[in-house]
This record gives structure tokens, sequence and C-alpha cells, in this order.
């Protein structure tokens, strides 16, 4: 996993895809474009050159027979060894990720602070390296185009094209890793096009707020949309982001809010809630969340207080938004065991198993969004809905064993 927490205003992009996607395409293209490329392949091959540590490594795990008369590594005598030998290729692996990561971590420094590094990794999907990036960008074309640019460019039996697709990560898989899918089935220019306009609205603005240490622009229209059965695995992507940027700060993770709820229409924003074991921690981890693409927004430091529980302190919270204007987040951080921090928890899980209560909600919020179309008057107009259903929830709750 890349950790970069000494260059808080780098963007760091993960780009992948599978073998013949035209992931090489993509990232000339963001290099003409200003960014720095991290070929992982190129830095692999150039951590076990002659004369390297990494070589003579591989060497005495492997053997002589793996080197070419010259002296230098021969990767077909190497793949035939590992290929079909899971402690083999863990071995190697063993030898030449550590190398990798350290010669990664290094160009990141050299690149500066402030610039956008995409770091091409092959087998980014399948060694679940996505949390470590703002964003993963995958290049997709599917297998029959893939094999032939296999056969055309590589010259590589179809056979042997898709062997190697197979042994590769599932179209499924990357989907769930992937914040952006660049779809690459047509022509150059058309993919070319198609990182142009990536570039223009979501990286470099993601970029610029990151630096600058503030929120997306968002509309302040409340748009209610029909449900989308994709909002789960978008927040278990952030999710996953916040956990690897957190560690132990965070005691849970949570999809919380409308989006969480499946069938219920809602804004197309993603509220995840942040579990801290005390006020002070969340303060604390200010810098971290706008590192992460989360910076706070200080006008927000409290939840509207209910009469079950008259210490306004223990409504207290942090709130962030992202920075990435392509996909919206709010951000509640809140105590563990605090009223606010349950109350999230429990109508999610209540609208979750009761259908008339989930339908009288989107209704409610229908008529208030036609009612309040901008943002602030909505979210003011909805708290009264909430002082109503409590008791129906807590009445759920102690039926069923409800437990935060």
């Amino acid at each position: 996993m890349i950790t970069v927490c000494d260059t808080p205003s780098m963007l760091r992009i993960g780009l992948t895809g599978g073998i013949g996607a035209g992931k090489s395409s993509v990232s000339a293209r963001l290099a003409a474009r200003g960014a720095v490329v991290i070929d992982a392949d190129r830095l692999a091959r150039e951590v076990v050159e002659p004369g390297t540590s990494g070589l003579a490594a591989v060497v005495e795990a492997f053997g002589p027979d793996v080197l070419t008369a010259e002296g230098a590594l021969d990767r077909p005598a190497l793949a035939a060894v590992v290929f079909a030998d899971p402690t083999a290729r863990q071995t190697l692996n063993a030898i030449v990720h550590p190398l990798v990561g350290a010669r990664t971590y290094e160009r990141m420094r050299q690149a500066g602070e402030d610039a956008m590094v995409v770091h091409d990794v092959p087998l980014l999907v399948e060694n679940g390296l996505g949390p470590s990036y703002h964003l993963v960008v995958v290049v997709h074309a599917d297998e029959d185009v893939r094999v032939d640019r296999l056969r055309r460019d590589r010259a590589m039996p179809a056979e042997q094209a898709r062997a190697r697709i197979d042994a590769q990560a599932t179209d499924e898989q990357r989907r769930a890793a992937a914040d952006v899918w660049l779809d690459n089935g047509g022509s150059l220019r058309t993919l070319e096009n198609a990182v142009n306009q990536l570039w223009d609205d979501r990286l470099l603005p993601y970029q610029e707020n990151l630096r600058a240490r503030r929120p997306a622009t968002r509309s302040g229209q409340a748009e209610i949309v029909p449900s989308d059965p994709t909002w789960p695995a978008q927040a278990e992507r952030v999710l996953g982001k916040l956990r690897a940027a957190l560690g132990e700060t965070a005691v849970r993770v949570d999809h919380i809010g409308s989006t969480s709820v499946p069938g219920l229409a809602a804004k197309d924003i993603l509220d995840l809630q942040v579990s801290v074991r005390a006020i002070a921690d969340a303060d604390a981890a200010a810098n971290t969340f706008a590192d992460a693409g989360f910076p706070a927004v200080q006008r927000i430091r409290s939840d509207e207080p209910k009469p079950i529980e008259p210490d306004p302190a223990r409504w207290a919270k942090r709130y962030h938004n992202n920075a990435d204007p392509g996909r919206q987040v709010n951000l509640h951080v809140r105590v563990v065991g605090w009223p606010n921090w349950r109350y999230a928890l429990l109508f999610r899980d209540w609208l979750r198993a009761d259908a008339d209560a989930r339908g009288a909600y989107e209704r409610h919020k229908l008529a208030l969004a036609a009612d309040f179309p901008d943002y602030a008057g909505y979210a003011e107009a909805k708290e009264p809905w909430f002082d109503q259903a409590l008791p129906k929830a807590e009445e759920w709750a102690a039926r069923t064993g409800w437990s935060a």
C-alpha cells in the first residue's frame, strides 16, 4: 500500500486495467496533460537490473538458471518457474514488492507535494491497493477486443492471450474498485477525448480543491432521484479510503442516510459516518481527513439536539465534505455511544427493515423537495419528521432487540 503522508497536497491516482485494455494510452495522455506517471512495471524491471540487490536476491532464491548468458534476468525462464507455483510466486513477490514500493515512494517525493501522480499498476485490483489512492481509474475493453490487440501488437497466440486475461481480475472485480471507468473499445481519439474530459472536469478541480483544503462546489438544489443500486458499492470504495487513512482513529465507518437504504429515493449524495472514541479524536484527525480528500466544514459543529438527551455537548460532531467534484459525500464524525451516533444507525436499520416507514419517508422527502428546492431549506424542513418518527423507530428497536 502506498503511503505518502508528507505530501498532503498530492493527488494520487491509481490507474489499472486488464492486459490489452489500453492502459498505456491513458497514461500517455495523462502525462501529456501534466500528470507525473509512475509505471509499476517499469520499476519492477529496474529493481532487478544487473548489479542490483534485487537481482542478487532473485538468483539466490531461484538459482543461476534464471539468468541469461549476459547476466541479466531471464524473464521467460523465471516466469516458467513462478507461473504455476504459488509458493515460488510469493517468494518472488516478497523480494520485488518492497523494492518497488521504496522506489515508488522516492518517485512520488521527487514529483513534489502539489503534483498529480498517476500510479500505473497492472495488478492494483488483485493486490487490493485501491484504498491507497484518492481515485482509481480503470481502463476497460471487452475480452475479444483485448485478444485481437494482443495478437496484433504482441504476436501473442489467442489461447495464450485468453489465459493471461483469465489469470487477472474479472471485470466485476475491477468495477467494484473503479471510481472512474474508461471504456476503450473504440478509437484512440475517442479514448483521448474521454481522458481530456476526465482531466478538465474532475482531476484538475480535485487537485485544486485538495491543495486549497476546500470541498468541491456542489449544487444547492435538493433533487431527489430514484434509488441507485450502485450506491452501496460507491460508498464502500470511499469507506475503504477512510479506513486506510484513519487507521485506529476510526472505531468503525458506516454508510448511513437515504442512499444506504435499498429502494429509497434520495439525493445523489453519500452520507457516511466515522465513529471515534472522543470528539478530540475527530479534531486531531482533521488534517488526515483533508489529506484523504475530505476537508472540514467548520460552520457545522453539532446535530440538532432532541428532547431525549438534554446535554447539547453530546450532540456535537465534526462534519466534512469531499474535495472530489465527481462524487458528493457528506461525512459525519460522531462519538460512539452519543445519541446522534446511535440515531444515524437506528434510522438506517429501521428504514431498511420497515417497508411502510420507508414508503412514508420517501413520500415526505419528495413533497419537501418540491416545496423547498434549495438544500438548506429542505434539510431544515425535514427535521420535524425525524422527531415524529423517533418513537416508532425506538419501538421497532425494542421489539426486535436492535443494537448499534
